[in-house]
């Protein structure tokens, strides 16, 4: 771990929410928000959650799948997500959300006219938003974690 955490304590707890506490809790709502209120697919969802997980390298996300109505997306998912160019487990809204999560990561300036004339035919403006601020909590707070070795460390916030 990068950061000293006192003995006894909860690494999450202690970064997230003592060391900045007028960041981090706040930083942490909004992570929580991105769960409690999208209105994406859990496939989409999922599909870009992951792909940003893989490019973080963040062990907790990777281990994580996020559940709906006791609902997941299926075993081997994971490696789907991996190969979201050629899989065939993927409609066209997974494949466009891996994809946009891939390049939101990696290439953002890439993001030319093709891209947003499919993603605008598989996905509203107001959806496009949603998953853009998710993809955005994800890259940052993965990688925050993933930085600071808390990726390990990691246990689901209690609400």
């Amino acid at each position: 771990m990068n950061v000293d955490i006192p003995q006894g304590r909860d690494p999450i707890e202690y970064v997230w929410g003592e060391m900045v506490p007028g960041i981090g809790p706040a930083a942490a709502g909004f992570s929580l928000a991105v769960y409690a209120h999208t209105t994406l697919g859990l496939r989409e969802f999922e599909a870009a959650r992951l792909r940003i997980a893989q490019i973080n390298g963040c062990v907790f996300c990777l281990d994580w799948r996020t559940e709906r109505d006791g609902e997941k997306v299926e075993e081997g998912f994971l490696d789907a997500v991996s190969e979201w160019r050629t899989t065939t487990l993927f409609d066209e809204r997974t494949r466009l959300a891996a994809e946009f999560a891939e390049r939101y990561a990696l290439d953002h300036h890439g993001l030319d006219e093709e891209f947003w004339a499919r993603m605008g035919a598989h996905y509203d403006q107001r959806e496009v938003v949603e998953l853009s601020m998710c993809l955005g909590s994800w890259l940052a707070f993965g990688r925050l974690n993933r930085i600071l070795g808390l990726d390990t460390m990691c246990m689901l916030p209690r609400r």
